[in-house]
Formats: structure tokens, C-alpha cells, sequence
């Protein structure tokens, strides 16, 4: 049977690849971009299975409205994707408080607007929602404290939405990706300006920038965990994500272990 999907920042990257996933598998799909006009070649080839929405995911009331728009012109809804997202880049005392606070809005409340609308379409049928988080939702790089504060934020609230919507027959899934040739780091990004106090710094993190993977390798991907009868809560996309987890999980438990006696202490319990 054909799933009813919805999926913001669908315009380009990865929501743009899963877009076209959906609908040549027969799927339909609610396609949300900030961008008017984005989908005018796939609603050409695709007809009435594609909704293109002009929606800004900060917006909340826009956001809510765009959501009944779509349960209501398909019937119902399936899959909701919030893959809408940027990358901003500069060390923490460079970045400022607007670009602070336009991260927050877009990479956290812009997905909790979209689950919070789609929740009482999802309760009437099941579903799945996938979150698209990041490596840097586990893992911290130093370059983009105020990215990861979006991204671990995004993993705490959905972790506990998972629990949450379990009885009501919803899926949870928070997509974790390595690197890809995505615009992420391109013309979708956000640059703090740099203060020279972090120069030095700056040189001596700097390194070739590694192996991008290919964002249509991950259409076979996103289908499996959307077809899944029990997908994952949390999955890497990528091969890179899993060994550097290993090693730095170990070395949290390694110094939780090493710092113990103090821990304990500090909860009155006797050494």
C-alpha cells in the first residue's frame, strides 16, 4: 500500500533525494521548502501524488496549517520526515546571539513544531516519525558548539518521544549521517565572523577534508527504516559514525570510572 509521507527542507540535500524516493516508488508525499516553485519539475513528472507547501518550519502556526493541509488533501499521514536543518559554523564565544538563537529556532523548534502538529494525525493510524540529526548530535567537534546544542537537543526530546508515542502505534527514528555531499557546509551554511584570538587554533585543528558520501545512496536506506516492522531508534548513515563511537564511549565510561570516588562522595556516600 502506498505511505503518505511528509517531509521538510525537502527542496534540496537529503529531503529533496527521499522526496523522489517516495514518489517513484508510487508513494505520495507533502513536499515543504521555504523556496516557492521548488518541486515544479516533480510535480510535472508526478501529478497529483506530490503536494508542494511553502512553509517556513519556524513559523509554528504555518507549520500546523501546512500539516492539516497535507492529512487533509491525502487522508491521513504515514511518514513525517523533519530533515529541514543548517549547519552554523564558528567557535562558541565567536557566534552571535541572533545567529544563536536562528540556529535554535530552525535546527530544534522547527522540528518540534512539525512533530507537535503531526502527532494527532499519526495517533488515528501509526506511523513514523524520523528525525535527521547528525553525527554531531552524539558526538562534539569544536567549530560548531551552537550546531551541536540543535542537534543534542533534538536527540534528548526525541529519545523521550520515542517512549512516549510507543502505545499509540508510532515509530521513532533519529537519522545520524557522517558526511555528505550535501550544501550543508556550503550555501546553506552560516559563518560566524572570526576572531583572531582563534587563529592558532584554528591552524592546528585544519585538516583535509575527508570522504564525502553520495546523498542518493541513502534512498535505499531511508526506505528500509521506513519499511522496517521494528526500525531503529537511532541509526548512523555512513561508516565512519560506529568505530568513532566505540573509542569515544570508552573513553566517557573511562573517566566516569576514574573520577567515582569523587561522584559518589558528592551524594554523601560513604568511602
Amino acid at each position: 500500500m502506498a505511505k503518505i509521507w511528509i517531509i521538510t527542507g525537502a527542496s534540496k540535500g537529503f529531503g529533496r533525494e527521499w522526496t523522489e524516493a517516495a514518489l517513484e516508488r508510487g508513494d505520495r508525499v507533502a513536499a515543504l521548502s521555504r523556496t516557492a516553485g521548488a518541486f515544479d519539475d516533480l510535480a510535472e513528472k508526478h501529478g497529483d501524488a506530490l503536494l508542494p507547501l511553502t512553509t517556513d518550519v519556524t513559523d509554528r502556526a504555518a507549520v500546523t496549517e501546512a500539516v492539516r493541509q497535507a492529512a487533509d488533501h491525502f487522508g491521513g499521514l504515514d511518514i513525517v520526515v523533519n530533515n529541514a536543518g543548517y549547519g552554523l559554523f564558528g567557535m562558541v564565544e565567536e557566534v552571535t546571539e541572533q545567529q544563536a538563537r536562528d540556529q535554535v529556532e530552525v535546527n530544534l523548534f522547527g522540528v518540534l513544531w512539525v512533530t507537535q502538529a503531526a502527532l494527532p494525525h499519526l495517533r488515528a493510524r501509526g506511523g513514523h516519525i524520523v528525525q535527521v540529526s547528525s553525527i554531531a548530535g552524539v558526538y562534539s567537534l569544536p567549530g560548531l558548539g551552537i550546531y551541536h546544542a540543535s542537534k543534542f537537543g533534538l536527540e534528548g526530546f526525541t529519545a523521550s518521544l520515542a517512549a512516549e508515542v510507543k502505545d499509540f502505534g508510532i515509530k521513532v527514528t533519529l537519522v545520524e549521517p557522517a558526511g555528505y555531499a550535501t550544501d550543508w557546509a556550503g550555501p546553506s551554511a552560516v559563518h560566524a565572523e572570526k576572531s583572531p584570538v582563534y587563529d592558532g587554533f584554528r591552524a592546528a585543528m585544519a585538516r583535509p577534508a575527508g570522504k564525502r558520501g553520495d546523498p542518493v545512496a541513502t534512498r535505499a536506506a531511508i526506505l528500509r527504516v521506513v519499511d522496517a516492522e521494528e526500525p531503529p531508534l537511532r541509526i548512523f548513515f555512513g561508516p565512519g559514525p560506529l568505530p568513532l563511537m566505540r573509542q569515544e564511549y570508552a573513553a566517557r565510561i573511562e573517566e566516569w570510572e576514574r573520577w567515582d570516588q569523587v561522584s559518589q562522595a558528592a551524594f554523601g556516600v560513604p568511602q
